[in-house]
């Protein structure tokens, strides 16, 4: 029993228990999380002057002469077709924007054509976008307007000048 009683009364803190344990890692690990934060916060600038991935340059230290210059007329070659790329996705971008505003014009000239042939359009009209300045001038013709039926002539006497006309004889009294 003196040997349990010396495990009691040593110095020593208790264990603490499973739950205090948790909140220990857990401190721990917010601890390093810390840290490492400080220290890419303090060598940012190194972070972000790293070249990316496709602008690594390979290390020619080993490479012949013939070998260095082969190498740079391969990056050169590149840079010339990235160029050239550039260029040609600028003519694309510009050729889109061509072919939208024709297409806004062959909307707003199919929506005219539309107004012109249904008569009741006409009388309420909807303002149709103006055709730009730049494009050339597009030659309309209009159908000519619709003449009224006109009554025929009438098959009787006219009476000229006011004077009373007299009915035509029918045939049974002739």
């Amino acid at each position: 029993m003196a040997v349990t009683d010396q495990s009691q009364a040593s110095e020593l803190p208790p264990v603490p228990s499973k739950g205090f344990r948790w909140i220990f890692a857990l401190l721990a690990v917010l601890l390093v999380l810390c840290a490492g934060g400080v220290y890419f916060w303090a060598n940012i600038e190194t972070f972000a002057e790293a070249p990316s991935a496709h602008e690594v340059v390979p290390p020619t230290l080993g490479l012949s002469p013939e070998d260095r210059d082969v190498l740079l007329g391969i990056q050169s070659g590149q840079q010339k077709t990235a160029d050239e790329i550039a260029e040609l996705n600028r003519n694309v971008g510009a050729q889109q924007a061509e072919v939208k505003r024709i297409s806004d014009q062959i909307a707003a000239l199919t929506q005219r054509i539309e107004q012109l042939q249904n008569p009741a359009l006409v009388a309420s009209p909807a303002p149709a976008p103006a055709p730009a300045a730049s494009s050339p001038s597009v030659r309309t013709t209009s159908k000519p307007a619709k003449r009224g039926v006109r009554p025929l002539k009438p098959q009787g006497p006219i009476s000229v000048g006011g004077a009373p006309l007299t009915a035509e004889p029918s045939t049974e009294q002739r």
